[in-house]
């Protein structure tokens, strides 16, 4: 106990001088590191502190730290990554309100930093948001034609950019789209038997879309539409004209798409008519052969039936290879410069042979309408068909003049106009007799009152009132008929 009480100042004094060498160096480790700290730029500290919450998906509050650092600093060498960050957090955060702000973000950033090199960047996210905010072909395609300009103008104005693979790639995507949004319009109106509106459709989608996974099945298609146009036609320059046209679009079926299923079946066509058959050409051939090893790999039954619960499209088709269509797309041929050649060929496409005869027992064989009904809405962009009379009158007469007294009759006109069914016609004679035979009687005999009136009026109304055969209503077989009655080829 005593040795223990003299060690005792000894270790009190070790303790003491130990705790004074520890405050010493503590206090010399806050002096070394109290003007680092005093050196930290404040717009650092809040882009640190808006980085830090946007790795974490605090895009709120990193958007908070980022607006005050703009705000606050505008000569900060932090300005144009903030401005950046600000776009890259609504394109984060998603959504049709967060991708639309997004939009807007990243056009000012290109408008006020246009020579940085973030710009081509900040344009490809452009093309992506409205890529993103896409759907689906059958819908309203707004935001798939925005996503076509903005990638179009990313290659136009950054084509050395390393983004420019990735941003022609989303190109190929949303013009695959595009194109099968029209080509399933253009296949309705095919099947329907309005032939113009197909072929309006037809030709923007082969002309645009070279790269379109069915261009081959939308030239075939067309090709079939001018060959149509072509047995329906009187004049024989007409149907040169468009038998050549059909032969046209056969070739380069056979040309620019040599693997297609229908690459057999067009030459078989050039064939019968003389028309050299074209090789196929080596880029055509070689783009095909690499897009043959993705198809291996597309989604099969299963995926496209649950992508009817989703909203965005599916771009599984979509071309890995080729040049996409830089041009916007006021520039492609129209429907018109096309399909209307002159006021007669116009209406030779809207109508072809109304069916064909077979040479086994001389039944009719494929009989259909293809005159477009009144209420067919046409494609955007394209004019109303001009009706014209395409048959001429009964009695052989020529038709009048322009402005000259002697007009035919407007029944007769229209049924000439419109020769859909036997029933037409024969309900136009009966109501052009009964108004002749009006005409002649007496005026005493017309006067209201009249016993002759009175019947005569009652004839009237039980004419006018007598249910008008209606095409669409009519028995197949029946309308079969009349239609080879009345049309000629």
């Amino acid at each position: 106990m005593n040795g223990l009480k003299r060690q005792t100042p000894v270790l009190l004094a070790a303790a003491v001088s130990l705790s004074f060498l520890f405050a010493g160096c503590k206090s010399k480790n806050m002096s070394a590191k109290a003007p680092a700290n005093g050196n930290v730029e404040p717009d650092k500290i809040l882009y640190d502190r808006a980085l830090n919450d946007y790795q974490h998906g605090r895009y709120t509050e990193a958007r908070l730290s980022l607006q005050t650092l703009i705000n606050s600093y505008p000569d900060s060498e932090y300005l144009a990554k903030a401005k950046l960050a600000v776009a890259d957090s609504y394109y984060k955060e998603g959504g049709v309100e967060g991708l639309t702000q997004a939009v807007a973000e990243y056009k000012d950033y290109i408008t006020f930093f246009p020579f940085l090199d973030d710009a081509a960047y900040a344009q490809l996210q452009v093309g992506m948001a409205h890529y993103r905010m896409m759907e689906k072909p059958d819908r309203d395609s707004t935001q798939a034609n925005l996503a076509e300009q903005e990638f179009q103008t990313f290659l136009l104005k950054y084509p050395k950019s390393s983004l420019a693979p990735e941003a022609a790639q989303r190109l190929r995507e949303v013009q695959e789209v595009l194109a099968q949004g029209n080509f399933d319009i253009a296949h309705f109106y095919y099947v329907k038997g309005d032939y113009r509106a197909s072929g309006a459709r037809l030709i923007e989608v082969v002309g645009r879309y070279p790269l379109f996974s069915q261009s081959d099945r939308a030239l075939w298609m067309l090709g079939d539409i001018y060959r149509r146009a072509a047995r329906g036609s009187k004049n024989e320059q007409e149907r040169a004209r468009w038998r050549t046209q059909s032969d046209v679009e056969y070739a380069k079926l056979v040309r620019d798409y040599p693997l297609s299923p229908l690459a057999s079946d067009a030459k078989h066509q050039l064939t019968e008519d003389g028309f050299a058959v074209p090789p196929p050409d080596p880029q055509a051939l070689a783009r095909e052969q690499y897009e043959a090893k993705f198809a291996q790999d597309r989604p099969g039954m299963l995926h496209h039936a649950l992508g009817v619960v989703k909203s965005s499209p599916d771009v599984s088709a979509a071309a890995h290879s080729g040049q996409p269509d830089l041009s916007p797309p006021g520039e492609v041929n129209t429907s018109q410069d096309m399909l209307q050649g002159s006021t007669a060929t116009s209406n030779v496409v809207a109508s072809s042979a109304a069916g064909e005869s077979s040479s086994g027992g001389g039944q009719t064989v494929g009989a259909e309408t293809v005159a477009p009904n009144e209420s067919t809405s046409t494609p955007p962009g394209t004019t109303p068909p001009a009706v014209s009379v395409v048959d001429p009158p009964a009695n052989g007469t020529a038709n009048p003049a322009p402005g000259s007294s002697a007009a035919p009759p407007a029944a007769e006109t229209v049924m000439t106009k419109h020769p859909e069914t036997e029933t037409d016609l024969i309900a136009a004679e009966e109501l052009k007799g009964s108004n002749a035979a009006t005409d002649k009687k007496p005026a005493a005999e017309n006067k209201p009152g009249s016993a002759s009136s009175n019947s005569s009026s009652k004839s009237k109304a039980k004419k006018q009132k007598a249910p008008k055969a209606d095409s669409r209503t009519e028995s197949t077989s029946k309308k079969k008929k009349g239609i080879h009655k009345v049309l000629p080829w």
